[in-house]
C-alpha cells in the first residue's frame, strides 16, 4: 500500500472516531495493522474482554512471531486461567489449559507442567510464586503493565503505537477545499452555493427564474465579500444542503448587519472576526468530544503524545515509565494571592440562588435570584441586602388568560438568570414561566420596574432566532469590533450563533455531552469557553478554536458522574472556576489539568453556582442551606476591609457630631459598623496546642528487631504502607490490613499495621562501609511502589518490594551515595548526590552515566525534580542551593542560604529541599531556618529562622496538599505551619505522643507526609521508634489557618522589589515564637 494510501487510512480512522463509529474504527485498525490503539487495548484487558483482545492483538501480531509476542499471549492466556481457578471454575480451566496454554508446553515444558498442577490446589495462592496474587482487578492492572512494556519493546509494534498529529476534522478540511476549488472554476458561481452531493463534481447553475434578493443589496447585511465560500459540511449529516443560505462560519463575523444595537449584556461572551478571505474556507466541524476508548491527537492539542522505549536491563528491573502529559507553562507562577480560598462573607438568601451577578462597575454589589423567584440585592462590603424582591407579575390583568389560570394553577416559579446591563443601570430578570422583568437601578437601594415582558414566546418581536429542534437553554451575547450576536445552546447540544438580521444561524456546533451546556468569553473577550453536563452526568468543559468552529482544549478534573449541571464562570484572563463535587474547582486557561480546588470551608451542594466580580477579586458561591459564601484572594480581602474601614470612619464622624452637638438622645441610634469577619476572626483565632495524648490520635509502629535510629522515612505511594530505613542499613516495611475497622486499607493511627517479611525471611539490607556511624543513608521508592533504590555508605542497592529481594547492586565507593532521586517521567533515570558533590545522572536500564553535574563544594543533601519546569533543584552541605536544567543538564542558578552570623551549626540537619504541589516553589530545610523560595528566580518567598538558643529544626515536609508544613525539632516539639503564610498554626508536644519515661535524647530525625490524608504525618526517631500522629476525628484538622496579616493571605508570591530584609521580619508574633521552641516535656 503507497504512503499516501496509509494516510488516507488515518483520516478515516479519525474520521470515523469523530462520528462515534466505535466498533467500526478499532476493525479499521486490527485489519489494516496501522495504529495499535493503546487506551482500546488497555481498557479490554481491565474489562477481561480476553476474546477481543486477542482478536485485536492478531491484526498485529500472532503467538510465534517473537518472543515479545510469545509472552505477550502467555501473560493473556495465564490471567484468564488463574480467574477460571480463581472462581473454581475446573471445565473452563481445564479448557483454557488444552486449548489455549499447551502451545507454551514446546517452548517450556517444566512451565507448562507447573501451571497444570495448579488443578490439584483448592487455591491456586498456596503455590509460592502466586502468595502475593491480589483481587482480579489488581492482577489485570499488573498484568497490563507489563504487556505495555512488552508491546513498547516490540519491533512488530514500532510506529504503530502513535497516532499522527492531526488538525481536527482533516478529511472534511480537504473535502471543502476541493469544494471550494470546485466552485472556482464555475461559469457562473452563486454567493451562497448549495451543496447537495459528494458523489458527482460541484457546478453552479444557470440562474433561473426569479432571483431572491442579493444580500450584497440587503439593508441589514451590509456588504458582502466577494463569493467563494460554501456551508459547512454538517457534523452529524455531511451531505444534507445548508436550510438557509448564509455566509459560511469563517465569513458570519464578516457580514455585520447595518442596524447597530444596544448591547444585551456587559458579560463577555462571541466569535473572531477572520482578517484573511481565505479563511472563508475554514468550516464548524463536529468537536473531537473525549471518547473512552480513543485517544487520537491532534495539531490543536496541548497534550504530549507518548513515546515508546525498548525494554530495559531486564524485564523486573525496567521499572515503568510515568509518560503523564506535562501541560504547566513555564512562566506561570500561581501565587496562593491569587486564589479565593478565604471565606470574607457568609449571607442567608433565604431560598436556593440559581443565578448571581456582580454589577460591572461597583464591585461588591451582587444580584441573586432564587429557586422560589426572589430577587436579592446584596452589598457584600457590609453584608446587607440593600433589596428583596418576591415574584409577582407586574400587571396580571394584561397577560393572557391561559397564563393566568396558569400562575393559578401552579404558581411556582424560579429564576433562571439574573444579569446586569453593561452599564449596570438595568437588570434583568428571566423567570421558568416564559416572563422576562427588567428593572432600572438608581443607586443604594432605589430599584424600579422598567419592562416586562410576559409569554415571552408570542407578542411583538423585533427579532425572531429560530433553528434550533430542541429547547433553548441558555443565551449568550456578546459583542466584537461593534458587530453584536448572540450563542444560543439547546437541550440536544447544539450551538448556534446569529446576528441581529433574522437570517437564521450563523453556525452550528456540537457540544460536548450534547445536553445542558454554557458559554461565556475571558474577560477581554479573546478566548471562548464552554461547560456542560450530559445526561448522564459527564461533564465538559472546554476552550474553542472560533476560526475551526472545534474544540481546542479539554479540561481534565471532573468526577465520572457529577451530581448536576456543572456551572462555570471566568475570571481576569487566566482562570476557570467549576462548582462540582462539593468544591470549587480551579484551571489554568492555558493548561488542561486541575490546577486547585477550593472548599470554602464546607458546605457546598454538590454542583455549586459561581460567579466572579468583574475585577476577578470575589467569587460569589452558593451553598447548600440556602446561603452565598462570598470569597476573596489578596486584593479582595484588602477591598472588603477598605470598605469596613470607610463605614467605620463614617459611623464614628457621625457620633462625634451627635455628641458635639449636646445631643446625646439618637447616641443609641448611631452604631458604628464594626470590621466584619476577617478581623472578628482575627481577634477569636487560637494557636492551636497538644500537650496531652488524648488531643490527637497517636499509634507507635510496632516493631521485633532491636532497631537502630531511623535515618529515612516514607510512606508508599499507595499510601497503605511506611517504609523506613535505619541507620544499621535494615529497611522496615509496616502494613495496613484492609478489614472492617480499616475499609480503604490505607495507613492510619486507628489500627495497627504489621511488620511485614516475606516467607523466606529475608531483609532488605544495604551494603554497609567498615565504619557504620558514618554512613549517610538515602533511598528512593519508585512510583508504583515496586523497587526501592537505597545506599548506606556502600554500593546502591536496588531492591524488589515484594520479595525484599535484592535485584542489583551498583556504584561502590568512592564516591559514596548520599541522596537518591527518581525522575518523574521515567523510572530508568536516577539522580545521584554523592559526597564528593557532584551528581550523577544514571541510567538504570542500560548501566550508564549520563551526565556528572559539578558545583557544589560539599556532598549533596538533597534533591528534588519539578516536572512543570523541567529543572532539579540540590542542596548541598556547603548551604549552597543549585537549580539545573533536566534537559542539558546545565546549571541555571545558585545561591547560598542566609545562614545568620555567629550561628554555630550542628550537622543535625544536612539542608534539604521539597517542591511545592504547584512545582514552581520549594520547601527549604535547614536546621537554623524554614523556607520558600521561587525555583525561577531561586529567590525566598517566606523564611522562618529559628531565634538563637532555641532548639533546632530537625526535619520538615509539606503535607501532601502542601497546605501545610510539618516540622520537627531538636525537644521532639511538632510544629504544623500554614505553608502559604508559613505561620505556626498548631503545636505538638513531646507528652502528647511519647511515653512519660522516655528519655530526652529521643527526638524526631526525620517526618514523612501520607501522600493522600493531608492531616496525616509520621515520626522516625533516633531510638529507633516510628510514630502516625492524626487529628482527633471531632477535630479533622490540626487547627484553623492563623489570620491574614496586614490584609494578605497569600504567601507564596513576593511583591516586586521587596527586599530580602522584608523576607527576614515576616516570621511568627513574637509570643507565638518564643513558645514555638520551648521543651514542655513533662519531666
Amino acid at each position: 500500500m503507497s504512503s499516501l494510501s496509509r494516510e488516507l487510512v488515518f483520516l478515516i480512522l479519525q474520521f470515523l472516531d469523530e462520528e462515534k463509529f466505535k466498533e467500526t474504527v478499532h476493525k479499521l485498525e486490527q485489519e489494516s495493522g496501522f495504529y495499535f490503539n493503546m487506551k482500546y487495548f488497555e481498557d479490554e484487558v481491565i474489562n477481561g474482554n480476553w476474546d477481543e483482545v486477542e482478536r485485536y492483538l492478531g491484526g498485529f501480531t500472532k503467538v510465534d512471531d517473537n518472543r515479545y509476542s510469545m509472552k505477550i499471549f502467555f501473560e493473556i492466556r495465564k490471567q484468564k486461567y488463574l480467574e477460571a481457578l480463581d472462581k473454581h471454575d475446573r471445565s473452563k480451566a481445564v479448557e483454557i489449559l488444552v486449548k489455549d496454554l499447551k502451545v507454551f508446553a514446546s517452548f517450556n515444558e517444566e512451565l507448562f507442567k507447573e501451571i497444570t498442577q495448579l488443578l490439584t490446589l483448592e487455591n491456586f495462592r498456596e503455590n509460592e510464586q502466586l502468595s502475593k496474587y491480589g483481587d482480579t482487578k489488581s492482577a489485570r492492572a499488573i498484568m497490563l503493565v507489563e504487556l505495555k512494556k512488552l508491546i513498547e519493546a516490540n519491533p512488530l509494534f514500532r510506529d504503530k503505537l502513535q497516532f499522527p498529529n492531526l488538525k481536527s476534522s482533516r478529511l472534511r478540511t480537504l473535502i471543502n477545499q476541493s469544494l471550494n476549488w470546485q466552485h472556482q472554476l464555475c461559469k457562473n458561481p452563486r454567493p451562497n452555493p448549495d451543496i447537495k452531493t459528494l458523489f458527482v463534481d460541484h457546478s453552479c447553475g444557470q440562474p433561473n427564474g426569479a432571483r431572491a434578493p442579493s444580500p450584497a443589496n440587503n439593508p441589514l447585511l451590509g456588504s458582502i465579500p466577494k463569493p467563494g465560500g460554501f456551508p459547512p459540511l454538517g457534523a452529524h449529516a455531511p451531505f444534507q444542503p445548508a436550510p438557509t443560505p448564509v455566509p459560511p462560519l469563517a465569513g458570519w463575523m464578516s457580514n455585520p448587519p447595518a442596524v447597530t444595537h444596544p448591547a444585551v449584556s456587559g458579560g463577555a461572551i462571541g466569535f473572531g472576526t477572520p482578517t484573511n478571505p481565505a479563511a472563508i474556507l475554514k468550516h464548524p466541524r463536529t468537536p473531537t468530544t473525549a471518547n473512552p476508548s480513543m485517544d487520537y491527537p491532534s495539531g490543536d492539542s496541548d497534550h504530549v503524545s507518548k513515546r515508546t522505549r525498548p525494554v530495559g536491563m531486564s524485564e523486573e528491573v525496567n521499572l515503568p515509565v510515568n509518560m503523564l502529559p506535562v501541560t504547566y507553562p513555564q512562566s506561570h507562577s500561581y501565587p496562593q494571592d491569587d486564589f479565593h480560598k478565604n471565606v470574607a462573607r457568609t449571607l442567608s438568601q433565604g431560598s436556593a440562588p440559581m443565578s448571581m451577578d456582580f454589577h460591572p462597575v461597583q464591585q461588591t454589589l451582587l444580584l441573586v435570584g432564587t429557586n422560589v423567584g426572589d430577587i436579592g440585592l446584596w452589598d457584600v462590603g457590609t453584608k446587607e441586602r440593600l433589596v428583596l424582591r418576591n415574584f409577582k407579575v407586574w400587571d396580571l390583568t394584561k397577560c393572557s388568560m391561559t397564563l393566568q389560570a396558569s400562575l393559578v394553577k401552579d404558581p411556582a416559579v424560579s429564576v433562571n438568570r439574573i444579569i446586569w446591563s453593561p452599564d449596570g443601570t438595568l437588570f434583568g430578570v428571566a423567570y421558568s414561566r416564559h416572563i422576562v422583568q427588567i428593572y432600572s437601578y438608581h443607586g443604594g437601594d432605589d430599584i424600579r420596574q422598567h419592562l416586562e415582558v410576559w409569554e415571552a414566546t408570542s407578542g411583538a418581536k423585533q427579532f425572531t432566532f429560530e433553528g434550533h429542534e430542541a429547547p433553548v437553554y441558555s443565551v449568550c451575547p456578546h459583542y466584537k469590533e461593534n458587530i453584536q450576536f448572540i450563542f444560543s445552546t439547546a437541550l440536544d447540544g447544539k450551538i448556534k450563533a446569529w446576528l441581529y438580521d433574522n437570517l437564521g444561524s450563523r453556525v452550528d456546533y456540537d457540544a460536548p455531552g450534547h445536553w445542558c451546556t454554557t458559554m461565556a468569553y475571558s474577560a477581554d473577550g479573546s478566548r471562548l469557553f464552554s461547560c456542560g453536563t450530559s445526561k448522564d452526568g459527564e461533564s465538559h468543559l472546554v476552550e474553542w478554536n472560533e476560526s475551526e468552529g472545534a474544540v481546542k482544549r479539554t479540561y481534565q478534573g471532573f468526577r465520572k458522574r457529577s451530581m448536576g449541571v456543572v456551572q462555570f464562570d471566568t475570571t481576569r484572563n487566566r482562570f476557570l472556576a467549576a462548582g462540582d463535587e462539593f468544591l470549587i474547582k480551579i484551571w489554568d486557561m492555558d493548561n488542561t489539568s486541575l490546577l486547585t480546588t477550593i472548599d470554602a470551608d464546607g458546605g457546598l451542594p454538590a454542583s455549586p453556582r459561581v460567579r466572579f466580580n468583574k475585577e476577578g477579586t470575589l467569587l460569589a458561591v452558593s451553598t447548600h442551606d440556602n446561603g452565598i459564601k462570598i470569597l476573596a484572594n489578596a486584593d479582595g480581602v484588602r477591598l472588603l476591609r477598605t470598605l469596613e474601614n470607610r463605614s467605620f470612619d463614617a459611623s464614628r464622624s457621625a457620633s462625634e457630631t451627635v455628641t458635639k452637638n449636646g445631643d446625646s438622645r439618637s447616641l443609641v441610634d448611631v452604631k458604628p459598623r464594626i470590621v466584619d469577619e476577617p478581623l472578628d476572626k482575627s481577634k477569636a483565632w487560637k494557636l492551636m496546642e497538644i500537650t496531652e495524648s488524648s488531643q490527637c490520635r497517636s499509634l507507635k509502629l510496632a516493631d521485633n528487631m532491636r532497631t537502630s535510629k531511623i535515618s529515612r522515612l516514607i510512606y508508599t505511594n499507595s499510601g497503605v504502607a511506611i517504609l523506613a530505613l535505619a541507620s544499621n542499613a535494615v529497611h522496615l516495611l509496616w502494613k495496613w490490613p484492609r478489614n472492617d475497622r480499616n475499609s480503604t486499607g490505607k495507613a492510619t493511627a486507628n489500627v495497627s499495621p504489621q511488620l511485614w517479611q516475606p516467607p523466606s525471611g529475608i531483609l532488605m539490607t544495604n551494603d554497609l562501609i567498615d565504619n557504620p556511624e558514618e554512613a549517610v543513608h538515602c533511598f528512593a521508592l519508585s512510583k508504583n511502589d515496586s523497587y526501592v533504590m537505597s545506599a548506606s555508605g556502600g554500593k546502591i542497592s536496588l531492591f524488589n518490594m515484594m520479595t525484599f529481594k535484592t535485584m542489583t547492586t551498583f556504584m561502590p565507593p568512592p564516591p559514596a551515595a548520599t541522596f537518591l532521586a527518581f525522575h518523574p517521567q521515567d523510572n530508568n533515570i536516577i539522580a545521584i548526590g554523592m559526597d564528593d558533590s557532584t551528581i550523577q545522572i544514571y541510567n538504570v536500564r542500560i548501566d550508564e552515566v549520563k551526565s556528572k553535574l559539578r558545583g557544589h563544594s560539599k556532598k549533596i543533601t538533597g534533591l528534588a525534580f519539578s516536572n512543570v519546569l523541567n529543572v532539579l533543584v540540590s542542596s548541598g552541605a556547603d548551604a549552597q542551593i543549585c537549580v539545573w536544567s533536566t534537559d542539558g543538564w546545565d546549571k541555571l542558578k545558585s545561591r547560598m542560604l542566609q545562614i545568620p552570623s555567629g550561628r554555630p551549626t550542628s550537622n543535625i540537619l544536612d539542608t534539604r529541599v521539597q517542591f511545592h504541589q504547584d512545582q514552581l516553589h520549594f520547601l527549604v530545610v535547614h536546621e537554623t531556618q524554614i523556607a520558600i523560595y521561587e525555583t525561577t528566580k531561586l529567590e525566598p518567598v517566606k523564611q522562618w529562622p529559628v531565634r538563637e538558643n532555641s532548639p533546632p529544626v530537625t526535619h520538615a515536609m509539606f503535607s501532601c496538599d502542601s497546605q501545610l508544613i510539618y516540622a520537627s525539632f531538636l525537644d521532639a516539639t511538632v510544629c504544623i505551619f500554614n505553608a502559604s503564610s508559613l505561620r505556626l498554626q498548631c503545636r505538638i508536644l513531646p507528652a502528647s505522643y511519647l511515653p512519660q519515661n522516655i528519655s530526652p535524647s529521643v527526638y524526631p530525625v526525620v517526618v514523612a507526609a501520607h501522600p493522600s490524608e493531608a492531616n496525616q504525618f509520621a515520626l522516625g526517631l533516633t531510638d529507633g521508634g516510628v510514630y502516625v500522629l492524626e487529628p482527633l476525628e471531632s477535630e479533622r484538622k490540626w487547627g484553623n489557618p492563623p489570620p491574614a496579616e496586614n490584609g494578605s493571605t497569600s504567601n507564596l508570591s513576593t511583591p516586586n522589589g521587596a527586599s530580602n530584609d522584608a523576607l527576614h521580619s515576616y516570621n511568627f508574633p513574637s509570643e507565638e515564637l518564643v513558645s514555638s521552641v520551648v521543651d514542655e516535656r513533662t519531666e
